[in-house]
């Protein structure tokens, strides 16, 4: 096919205006409770041994503040979350400020994911017991393995984290019942030092926002709400369900787990310290002594260990999927090199997961004890909340009420002054966050240039005019009696076979080219559409498919879309056209991959309506 021949054929391909594919929306508000807590539960693991070394037995007024303003900003995402269906993470709202603000968030978020899975390698084994000298070592060949795990493509890294919320929440509710007894204030003693110091023990301990980003780049795939009208998703009270538990158990969770610390004997305050990577297995030692004799207290101790151990490793595949999901999709938008989306046979992304897995091994590497992880830490994830909420409170085309919008800028005034005392006063952190920053802005530089991307600031009035909008449809397909979906990752036998059923039944042919991506996106800008002809691998298929289809004089429309499981959205695009018939080809995944990631047109079997008949070719 010649150039003119393709580019004639894409101009009059025919279109559709009713049919939009997305991804499918297959996530109710319990497993998204569940994902999020297994990201944002894993704070407690060490936020209150840390309060502990920071303050000793004065640590309950920051342990209250912390609390507080967890539970603050969980108010808040509950309102980003409803005023962004389509994906509501950092990145997104950013952009509808300008595109350096958001590459600038992205940037933040992943010095955040980064440091996540560092410290969250490192608090898992420290819960597994493993000798200090050992946990280093031991940590960055737990990434390596994530990382190798990943290379394959798990279909849903969150799995663990949804099987271990209960169990986690049941260990919590455990220690906090055996602490109930010998709950006191007797132990506790005043803040020493001026407003000044207090304010910045406070911001050292702020790690308990940890995971509150996941549940806003979630939205894109929630269930809508009843009643929400078709194409416009409403996910309002999903999302609110989703968080309200959520953050109820990790504000007040935290803080009865805290008051149990403080209460201990004062003679074990050194032990403490000691042991502020794994307070809570330690609490649990001591707890199930006193009230049951030692050797309860140590198989107690182990169990909490043990979940909570497993809780943090799945906290770490979490970040390094989440990160080379968001290097993935920068790449995809122009502000990461066209490299980065290059996929391997199992639809993940090679160099993203290779700088995913990297990044926290340096960080291990220039770091040598968990306080400096944890100061690497507080300064990317303030930072992207904080830019998070201050680009939601200030765009006034979200519709949110009035105290929505100050309790919102409130809370980002908060966080502003959090981030800016971290920088001052945790000066590694202030070097490691501008290390990410001038390296990732300047792959953004280089991947712009290369694109051919010129920055040209122009007035408000000319650049409404020359504003990209979506090209209206001229062209409608006829409107035939029947209407076959035909699912093809290439040019198959099957698309052959559709292609004569259609011409002997008067059918107009819909072509779905599905690209299957084993990333977490973390939420979709708006303004974005993905389109086939930009694809190099899909529009080579989709194009000889119009041609065919011109020339045996069939109304062939071309379908295409990115997802990270093609069943599901297989089975939404043909009940979406009202296809009466759907072709599939037969697989030829090998063995191990049916079981790792299944059979298409099994699952497709399992849920098309049964008006829509199933033809498997092959």
């Amino acid at each position: 096919m010649s150039c003119g021949d393709a580019s004639e054929l894409i101009k009059s391909a025919p279109t559709l205006d009713n049919i939009s594919i997305q991804r499918p929306r297959n996530l109710d508000w319990k497993r998204a409770s569940a994902l999020l807590y297994g990201d944002w539960g894993t704070s407690k693991a060490y936020v209150l041994g840390l309060a502990f070394a920071a303050t000793g037995f004065s640590s309950f007024p920051i342990i209250i503040a912390v609390c507080l303003l967890t539970l603050l900003v969980g108010l808040n995402y509950i309102v980003i979350c409803r005023c962004f269906p389509e994906g509501g993470g950092v990145y997104s709202a950013a952009g509808a400020h300008g595109k350096v603000l958001s590459v600038v968030a992205a940037l933040l978020l992943v010095a955040d994911l980064t440091v996540t899975a560092a410290l969250s390698g490192w608090a898992a084994l420290s819960y597994l017991g493993i000798p200090q000298q050992y946990i280093m070592v031991s940590t960055i060949a737990v990434i390596l393995l994530i990382g190798a795990i990943n290379l394959l493509g798990p279909r849903h890294s969150g799995n663990l984290a949804v099987a271990l919320a209960l169990p986690t929440l049941a260990v919590i509710v455990a220690i906090i019942a055996l602490s109930v007894p010998h709950l006191t204030f007797q132990n506790l003693k005043p803040l020493e030092g001026s407003w000044g110091h207090i304010w910045v023990s406070f911001v050292g301990v702020i790690l308990a926002l940890s995971g509150v980003e996941a549940i806003a780049n979630l939205t894109g795939t929630l269930k809508p709400d009843k009643g929400s009208p078709a194409g416009h998703p409403k996910i309002g009270k999903t999302s609110a369900k989703a968080i309200i538990p959520v953050a109820i158990e990790v504000t007040f969770g935290t803080l009865l787990l805290g008051w149990g610390m403080l209460s201990l004997s004062q003679s074990l305050g050194p032990e403490i310290v000691e042991r502020k990577e794994d307070t809570l297995r330690f609490m649990a030692e001591q707890y199930g002594s006193m009230a049951f004799g030692n050797a309860f207290g140590q198989v107690f101790g182990l169990v909490v260990g043990i979940v909570f151990a497993l809780l943090l490793l799945s906290a770490v595949n979490t970040a390094v999927a989440a990160q080379l999901g968001l290097l993935f999709m920068m790449s995809r938008e122009g502000d990461m090199p066209k490299g980065f989306s290059k996929l391997n046979r199992m639809g993940v992304p090679r160099i993203p997961l290779l700088i995913s897995v990297a990044l926290p091994i340096v960080v291990l590497l220039i770091t040598d004890n968990f306080e400096s992880l944890a100061a690497l830490y507080a300064i990317g994830v303030v930072g992207a909340i904080a830019i998070n909420l201050a680009s939601s409170a200030t765009n006034k085309k979200l519709e949110m009420s009035l105290a929505e919008r100050l309790l919102m800028g409130f809370t980002a005034i908060i966080l502003i002054a959090v981030e800016f005392t971290l920088a001052q006063t945790k000066h590694d952190a202030l070097f490691f966050v501008v290390c990410v920053l001038i390296g990732g802005l300047g792959l953004w530089a280089y991947s712009r240039r290369l694109s051919g991307i010129t920055t040209l600031t122009v007035s408000r009035e000319v650049a409404q005019i020359v504003k990209p909008e979506v090209v209206e449809n001229l062209r409608k397909p006829v409107q035939e009696s029947q209407k076959i979906l035909v699912s093809v990752r290439g040019l198959t036998p099957a698309l052959g076979f559709a292609f004569d059923e259609a011409e002997l039944r008067k059918a107009a042919l819909y072509v779905l080219c599905v690209r299957e991506i084993a990333v977490l996106y973390p939420g979709k800008p708006s303004g974005a559409p993905t389109s086939w002809k930009d694809d190099p691998e899909i529009s080579p298929i989709l194009n000889t498919a119009l041609q065919i289809g011109k020339s045996r004089g069939i109304t062939t429309i071309p379908l295409f879309a990115t997802a990270s499981e093609s069943a599901p959205l297989i089975v939404d695009t043909a009940a979406t056209i009202g296809a009466d018939f759907l072709v599939l080809g037969a697989t030829h995944r090998n063995s191990l991959a049916k079981v790792l990631r299944g059979s298409v047109a099994s699952q497709v079997a399992a849920n098309l309506p049964d008006n829509i008949q199933l033809i498997i070719y092959g």
